[in-house]
């Protein structure tokens, strides 16, 4: 008989609640330890040798100090996804040690979802674009206060845009009150916005820098991803520090579905009900996916900012014309999708579930498995630039990958939606979510499979 033991963790900020479950045995609780580094290697001296250990707790907001702290002792440990975990809606009783014990017995029985756990590099990447975008939050709420202030009192500028420089500068110099106490809010709110615009142009150059110092294989791809139209630093930035290792998707579908741009659906018998996007995937990454894709609805073209960029970056011409690609496939779709009285919000989700593809491997799996969700009618087509040089000292090689991937559909017989039916394909539902810790996924970006 086997003698793996599986290890279900109830994580808090200062306690563990332990239970282990015996391989073909019962389950049962070992009790509450400190959540100390030294208690968790008293533990698993208790339990036995590490090599017949398997540890699983759920992500939440202590994030992956546990998931290092286990491994570096030599067990092996997974993060759980929490909404994906197997629920009886009459349980009524909830205990950490009840959670303990189900988190272990669930392992056992292999129906717990892992999440992706990103390094060291890939996590502080990522919590820096999410700082910037709280910033931005931050500073539109700083705004709607300072602007419904002004608006309470009459103070409306005559042709000038709001919150340009001459519009502050306006609110600076020709805006005064008689009361005391008005004149201090006035300055408490303008203080405000200006401090929330000095965040920003900080946290701006700390990510040039992070993204200067990343490794190659990371800042090669967010390079790449540049020469997408609606694709600057910090949306490139976000993409690969929320999306994680593209080779945790077995296909397209998959990567749609992470994306929380797919439709929801509730169908029965012969009835098929779909609704609007599930939005149980990534939020961050949902979020600069629709903005970028708000720039196909514009005719193709490589001017301004997006003829800038691809210039200074030094992109090569194959990736410039899998870029014009993508420009000229997705205006289309907007087009054909606005010919059919669609909705501008849901044309926009549509194309932003279709862009999302455009960052999957530059390969997927082209032998037709009848186990793989893609029909064999539906072909793939990808292309894929690698330009690898080395110097003659043997220095490491430098890799400059663009990741640019596009589903060729058009040999699969079209399904005309109703007008009120998102315009989507319901077989791209993937039921996943992003999790508090999400956190979901490391960032391994490999602009390649590794070698054998």
């Amino acid at each position: 008989m086997s003698k793996v033991r599986f290890v279900g963790l109830d994580v808090h900020a200062e306690t563990i609640a332990v239970a282990v479950a015996e391989t073909g045995g019962e389950v049962r609780s070992i009790g509450v330890i400190p959540n100390k580094l030294e208690s968790v290697r008293k533990l698993l001296h208790k339990l036995g040798p590490v090599q017949h250990l398997r540890a699983c707790y759920e992500a939440g907001p202590t994030g992956y100090v546990l998931y290092w702290q286990l491994t570096k002792l030599g067990v092996a440990c997974e993060v759980i996804a929490p909404s994906l975990i197997p629920a009886k809606p009459g349980d009524r009783v909830k205990t950490d040690r009840r959670d303990a014990e189900k988190l272990a017995r669930c392992y056992r029985a292999g129906e717990l979802t892992p999440v992706w756990v990103p390094d060291d590099d890939h996590e502080a990447l990522r919590d820096l674009v999410r700082a910037r975008e709280a910033a931005k939050k931050d500073q539109l709420k700083a705004r709607h206060r300072l602007g419904k202030f002004l608006l309470r009192h009459g103070q409306r500028p005559e042709g000038l845009k709001a919150w340009t420089k001459k519009h502050l500068e306006w609110i600076k110099s020709h805006v005064h009150f008689p009361q005391a106490a008005l004149e201090a809010t006035l300055a408490d709110y303008l203080e405000e916005v200006d401090h929330v615009a000095a965040r920003i142009v900080k946290l701006e150059k700390a990510i040039d820098e992070a993204i200067q110092n990343a490794p190659p294989e990371i800042r090669a791809v967010i390079e790449a991803l540049q020469a997408l139209r609606g694709v600057a630093q910090t949306t490139a930035a976000t993409i690969v520090s929320e999306l994680g290792s593209l080779s945790r998707f077995q296909s397209p579908r998959q990567l749609m579905g992470y994306s929380g741009l797919v439709a929801c659906e509730h169908s029965s018998g012969n009835r098929i009900q779909r609704g609007g996007i599930t939005k149980a995937g990534n939020g961050h990454l949902r979020r600069v996916l629709v903005e970028a894709a708000w720039a196909y609805q514009h005719r193709p073209n490589v001017t301004g900012f997006l003829l800038r960029r691809q210039k200074n970056l030094a992109l090569s011409d194959e990736a410039k014309k899998i870029a014009w690609k993508a420009q000229q496939r997705l205006h289309k779709r907007y087009l054909a999708m606005s010919a059919r009285g669609k909705n501008k919000n849901q044309i926009v989700a549509a194309i932003g579930r279709e862009l999302v593809v455009s960052y999957g491997p530059s390969r997927w799996p082209r032998k037709h498995n009848t186990n793989s969700p893609l029909p064999p009618n539906r072909v793939l087509h990808s292309d894929a630039l690698l330009d690898s040089s080395a110097d003659d000292s043997g220095g490491t090689t430098k890799r400059r990958t663009l990741l640019i991937f596009y589903a060729v559909r058009a040999s699969a017989p079209t399904r005309v939606p109703s007008p009120r039916q998102l315009p989507t394909d319901h077989d791209y539902a993937v039921s996943t979510r992003e999790y508090q810790s999400d956190q979901s996924s490391r960032l391994l970006l490999r602009c390649h499979p590794p070698a054998v």
